[in-house]
């Protein structure tokens, strides 16, 4: 299964939803991680860790979200992210 994490849009959150031992944990198990770029860099994770962690770092909010059977938030999808939703993908975030 392919998990993806894409940096969070909302005004002023800066976490991200998996953490690069999260990630290693998913890979161990067989799951794609797909991390976009500094998606982690507001929690102190760098791109470096995720790819440690076995995760791919992608470029694009397109990429990531397009490549993903499993995306998970911290936040609800910010309107930019509204074009992305697909039938059959399992969105995983805490709905305010």
């Amino acid at each position: 299964m392919i998990i993806s994490v894409p940096r969070e849009r909302k005004t002023l959150e800066q976490r991200v939803a998996l953490t690069p031992d999260g990630a290693a944990e998913l890979v161990k198990h067989g799951h794609t991680v797909l991390v976009e770029r500094n998606a982690g860099a507001g929690s102190y994770f760098d791109d470096d860790q995720y790819r440690a962690a076995g995760a791919a770092i992608v470029d694009t909010l397109d990429e990531v979200w397009k490549r993903a059977d499993i995306l998970v938030k911290v936040k609800e999808p910010d309107e930019s992210e509204f074009p992305f939703f697909r039938p059959g993908l399992i969105l995983f975030d805490y709905l305010h």
